[in-house]
């Protein structure tokens, strides 16, 4: 035939190769075009081309595999087409015809697999996700004997080796029945939580039933991503009931701050979307291997597309101490707090010499294993042999850096470390066990139920991070009292199982007169004698044979009561309120 002719559209323009729609039908031209395309990995279906057994014509493509024109005998002469235009459309030159046909997923497969015998088909990993469904039965830290309302909601999980499911430790918080539902199943099965890892933000499920991990294959891990690697995240988000699959790369790894754990444990940034439902799910890399589990996203109006991803140091630790110990026992994190070496000055005010570096430590946890071996102002220079900076970083990978807590997070509970310190210009070697750190004010109730004492109408419990989102909302850094807030964010504990106990609330009788608007206020003392917790201060008041009871609290205030009016007022005052008991359960073992 003659020259080229197009049936529509404008008459192209003179570009590479890659850029044409549909290229000329010459071997070099197919070859040029097929190497130019990235090899695309999905999840669903993932096809791997073997390059020693395979033609460089013959290279993975994105889009759909095509028909082969009827005039076409050998599929190795024939051109690889650009996929950037969809439909049925014929393109003429010469002898030549071609028909690009969008197939259905049946045909597909059964033509490509004689046409492409060095194809190594890969399992699909997506069959390993499953769906969580949870009803949460959240306590109620302002009323403390009673619970919310339960609540339902759905997350993503995904199935690995020795029959267990992960998801993340918020999915299922608080749950009163966890169910699984594996794609393309109508099916839900019962599940059991084994352990839920608080700090980390993960948990372990199980299924009892034998149905559920038929044709189930678990999901294999992967190493430590690199910048700029490839991730899939795979789940169950909003806008739609089946599975979802979303890309990106891997932007960022550092210390992060988990929100559900309060802590800071290793993490990745993705720039691929996690949205609400993603929780739990699997973030694969182009060879399908888990690299990490969907978590948290950032939502700010100067941000965007800034996801993050546990990373499989994390959960590997999170697996490995429940098969060792049984139980989950927490991450390790050292009892004190430091501060940064950088400026020369105070380096050489401390005695540090020119080739030494480390950071300072500023006050030390009165009940953890470090207050027997350190002392404040004294320099920290190694931890179990790695030198640290005077900024408190530590080598990492190539090119990069990372917080020296990231050696510390690597360990588990009961390890030995040894930590090299400089005290009065002299290096010191010490050794001993870690242990988790236990605040003052506790980030998380650990699924108990709260703890409260009732005495005329005063209403005694104790201050967590639940308990301040409660009385003061999702905002409660900014709303609640400086006075909690600066406990919050500075005390330490003096002793193992000391707590901060406060009135909750006033129950208004005839005895309380007076002492209505007192809200939130810190417990000091109890007829003279401190008040270290609230079972102490329970037991006092119940054994207590004076005249008066006499509260000491914060700000000077007082609060004083005849005892045998106050204890004989209790119980109207419960019955008031249908409250069943003046104390919680713990408070009477």
């Amino acid at each position: 035939m003659g020259e080229n002719k197009r049936k529509r559209g404008r008459k192209p323009k003179n570009a590479k190769p890659e850029a044409q729609d549909f290229p000329p039908p010459t071997t070099a031209t197919a070859t040029s075009v097929a190497m130019v395309m990235d090899d695309v990995f999905s999840v669903s279906n993932v096809e791997l081309m073997d390059p020693a057994s395979t033609s460089k014509h013959h290279q993975n493509r994105r889009g759909r595999p095509k028909k082969l024109s009827k005039h076409v005998e050998n599929p190795d002469k024939f051109p690889q087409l650009s996929p950037t235009r969809r439909g049925s459309r014929g393109v003429e030159k010469g002898e030549f015809t071609a028909s690009v046909d969008v197939l259905p997923a049946a045909v597909v497969a059964e033509r490509a697999q004689p046409e492409w015998p060095g194809i190594a088909r890969v399992v699909p990993a997506m069959d390993a996700v499953v769906k969580v469904f949870c009803v949460h039965t959240e306590p109620n830290f302002s009323l403390p004997w009673q619970r919310k309302r339960q609540y339902s909601s759905s997350s993503s999980g995904f199935v690995i080796g020795g029959r267990r499911v992960l998801t993340n430790a918020h999915s299922v918080e608080h749950y009163t029945q966890v169910k699984l539902k594996k794609r393309g199943s109508d099916t839900k099965y019962l599940a059991t939580v084994l352990a839920i890892g608080t700090e980390c933000d993960i948990a372990m499920l199980t299924v009892d039933d034998d149905e559920f991990w038929v044709g189930v294959s678990p999901v294999e891990f992967g190493e430590l991503p690199a910048l700029q690697d490839a991730v899939t995240v795979v789940g169950y988000p909003i806008g739609g009931d089946t599975i979802s699959v979303t890309s990106g790369v891997v932007s960022r790894i550092e210390i992060l701050s988990y929100v559900h754990g309060s802590t800071e444990l290793l993490g990745l940034q993705i720039d691929a979307a996690i949205n609400s439902g993603n929780s739990g799910g699997p973030a694969f890399n182009d060879k399908g291997n888990c690299v990490g589990i969907a978590f948290q996203s950032l939502k700010h109006e100067d941000a965007e597309n800034i996801g993050y991803v546990i990373p499989t140091p994390v959960i590997l630790h999170f697996i490995q101490d429940y098969e060792k110990n049984g139980a989950y026992t927490g991450f390790p994190i050292l009892g004190l707090e430091w501060q940064k070496m950088e400026n020369p000055d105070l380096r050489k005010a401390m005695g540090m010499k020119q080739d030494q570096k480390g950071v300072r430590i500023r006050r030390i946890d009165p009940t953890g294993p470090e207050s027997k071996v350190l002392k404040p102002a004294d320099i920290i220079l190694s931890f179990d042999g790695v030198d640290i900076a005077n900024d408190g970083t530590v080598p990492f990978r190539h090119g990069e850096r990372i917080g020296f807590s990231y050696l510390v997070s690597q360990k588990y509970t009961g390890d030995s470390a040894t930590i090299k310190v400089l005290r009065n210009s002299e290096t010191l070697s010490f050794t001993y066990q870690l242990s988790s750190y236990r605040r003052l004010i506790p980030a998380h109730s650990e699924g108990k139920a709260p703890s409260y004492y009732i005495i005329a109408g005063f209403v005694f419990s104790t201050v967590s991070v639940p308990y301040l989102r409660s009385e003061y909302g999702k905002d409660y850094e900014y709303e609640a009292p400086v006075k909690l807030l600066d406990k919050l964010l500075h005390s330490m504990p003096q002793s193992p199982d000391e707590q901060l106990v406060v009135v909750s609330q006033v129950l208004v009788a005839d005895i309380n007169i007076g002492y209505e608007d007192i809200v939130n206020t810190q417990v000091l003392a109890f007829n003279g004698k401190p008040v270290k917790n609230l079972k102490s201060l329970a037991n006092m008041v119940e054994s207590c044979d004076d005249e008066f009871l006499k509260f000491d609290l914060e700000y000077q205030q007082i609060v004083v009561l005849r005892t045998s009016t106050a204890k004989a007022a209790t119980l109207d005052i419960l019955a008031t309120h249908c409250i069943p008991s003046a104390m919680s359960n713990d408070l009477k073992a």
